[in-house]
């Protein structure tokens, strides 16, 4: 008989995590196991795991440091925390647990990685109060998943829960070291790694006390949006906005956060109903750029309105990628091959980008096409000689098969194929 374990962790916990570890899928940690390596010996490894969490004796591999571009930078860098698949796993099952009893109580204005909420929905509704609200305070929180205060979210957590092996390994991989891209181990002092699986549920918990409770309290009538730690509010007045910024600096300098000097900023939501001039009027939010368009008014009539597009950075790097698949190259694969491989990444780019004046992001992937010319022109002889045999040759594909590349129903269909190229 199976010695009595001290903590009551349930084994379909831990294979409903594994689940959902494997649909992310993600890179290797330290010791280099892939999802597919744990899962070959997976009863075995999933046994080990449950074990030793229940046991108390599990503890967790240094978390492997990646730096990303951020953005379209080529020298600023986003910092990854990438933990083993057994860390992830484990961490899966500390999220099963808290995040229900976290959901009800976090801030309806908060958006970032919530179950039934998404980045578009925190878009629409800046879109809507940027209408209602003449200036927008833009806050950037400096490195928030690296100065995260350990002591005071670890009081958040026990504020929620009394479960002692929840509080003990949130504890435990808050305080993992971090191995270098050089291998040198590096010991943590604050901050929970951005790309570990309970990272996210911790920092909202940190941000509903550090800012979400703070607002309610201190300056209840300014909405908000908050995604992680991106974060917009909305003000009545340049007075206002001031005074919340300078508020918001004492209480995230209490909260050992710092706001961004350079990237926080003041921003006047001009129109055409709006005729004071100031220097910024524009901001980005989750990808897209806020700033004045013209729009047809609902009386048919051109006018000024504040709006969200695809902001500048995420074109360009559409661009980017679309450049490294080298499209006039692959004369050995047909149409119907290019489709099937890069309609997921050009689906994926409608799903998120098309949702606000679509015609910026229309701009962009037109240029797909100009690449898809060139390949027909490489792969077919008899379209080297003329550009406009190679236009006439794509119009009449498009025709023929208007849905066949993820784009073209939305530049093309409805009668608009006459406008291909």
């Amino acid at each position: 008989m199976e010695k009595a374990k001290p903590f009551d962790i349930p084994k379909r916990e831990v294979w409903e995590a594994f689940k959902k570890v494997k649909a992310n899928q993600g890179a290797a940690g330290v010791d280099g196991q892939s999802v597919a390596d744990f899962e070959a010996n997976l009863s075995d490894n999933l046994y080990k795991l449950w074990n030793r969490m229940s046991s108390g004796s599990y503890l967790p591999s240094p978390v492997r440091r990646v730096n990303i571009p951020k953005g379209d930078s080529k020298t600023e860098t986003r910092p990854l925390g990438i933990p083993t698949v057994a860390d992830r796993v484990a961490q899966e099952v500390v999220k099963r647990y808290l995040e229900p009893i976290l959901e009800p109580i976090f801030h309806a204005d908060s958006y970032g990685y919530r179950p039934g909420r998404s980045a578009i929905d925190a878009i629409r509704k800046a879109r809507q109060r940027c209408w209602r609200y003449d200036w927008v305070l833009d806050v950037d929180v400096r490195g928030y998943f690296d100065s995260i205060d350990w002591e005071l979210l670890l009081k958040a957590v026990r504020k929620h829960t009394d479960c002692p092996w929840v509080q003990l390994y949130i504890e435990r991989w808050l305080k993992a070291p971090v191995q270098m891209e050089d291998g040198s181990v590096v010991p943590r002092t604050a901050g929970t790694p951005q790309g570990g699986v309970v990272s996210p549920c911790l920092a909202n918990l940190f941000l509903h006390y550090a800012f979400d409770m703070w607002m309610v309290r201190e300056f209840s009538d300014i909405p908000f949006e908050r995604y992680a730690d991106d974060l917009i509010c909305h003000c009545r007045s340049e007075e206002e906005a001031r005074a919340l910024w300078s508020a918001l600096e004492a209480r995230f300098g209490t909260c050992r956060l710092v706001l961004h000097p350079q990237k926080t900023k003041l921003v006047y939501c001009k129109d055409a109903n709006r005729r004071g001039d100031y220097p910024s009027q524009k901001f980005d939010f989750l990808g897209y750029e806020f700033r004045p368009r013209t729009a047809v008014w609902r009386d048919g009539q051109l006018g000024v309105s504040f709006q969200p597009a695809a902001s500048p950075k995420a074109l360009k790097a559409i661009r980017q990628t679309f450049r490294r698949w080298e499209l006039h190259r692959r004369s050995d694969k047909d149409l119907a091959d290019l489709a099937r491989m890069f309609n997921p990444y050009i689906q994926g780019w409608i799903n998120y980008y098309s949702h606000f004046y679509g015609s910026a992001l229309c701009r962009t992937l037109r240029r797909i096409d100009a690449y898809l010319i060139r390949w027909g022109r490489n792969k077919y002889k008899r379209l080297r000689a003329r550009t406009a045999g190679a236009r006439d040759w794509f119009a009449r594909v498009v025709r023929a098969k208007p849905l066949l590349f993820a784009h073209w129903r939305l530049l093309y269909v409805n009668d608009r194929t006459s406008g291909a190229v």
